[in-house]
């Protein structure tokens, strides 16, 4: 059992530990996914504004640059939805749409020039020119 966890081979003496994950396509481990986590992402009307959106979305690189929908919660007066199987271990882009057009998201972990046609379609402007949000998909 461990083998399978660990590897065949203990490390040798002098080398480093490490542990490398195996292909998640090999044979011997078709039953294990590749690493992901979860991220909820939440936006709230900007101060002073008071009329609500008719949509707010979420577009990345882990969506496909497919839109997918927040919900309204009126208890918090924000908008949310939680997104699973999120590949873990690399920066991803995204951006916020408010009834179709970018927003800010404070709780972003960065900011990124975008790459690509599909991400230079979702920027906003900065003082450092067009960019798109970055997440760093880290799991514990």
């Amino acid at each position: 059992m461990f083998d399978s966890v660990f590897g065949k081979k203990p490390p040798q003496k002098g080398s480093p530990l490490a542990w490398e994950p195996r292909s998640p396509l090999s044979q011997n481990n078709s039953h294990q996914r590749a690493a992901s986590y979860a991220r909820v992402f939440r936006w709230r009307l900007p101060d002073g504004r008071t009329d609500a959106p008719k949509t707010v979305e979420v577009v990345g690189s882990f969506t496909g640059w497919q839109k997918v929908p927040l919900t309204r919660d009126g208890a918090l007066d924000a908008w949310h939805v939680t997104l699973h199987n999120i590949p873990a271990h690399q920066t991803h882009h995204y951006m916020l749409l408010v009834d179709g057009k970018p927003a800010q998201d404070k709780t972003c972990d960065g900011m990124a020039i975008p790459r690509g046609p599909e991400e230079e379609q979702y920027t906003i402007q900065t003082d450092r020119g067009p960019r798109v949000f970055m997440l760093f998909a880290q799991t514990k």
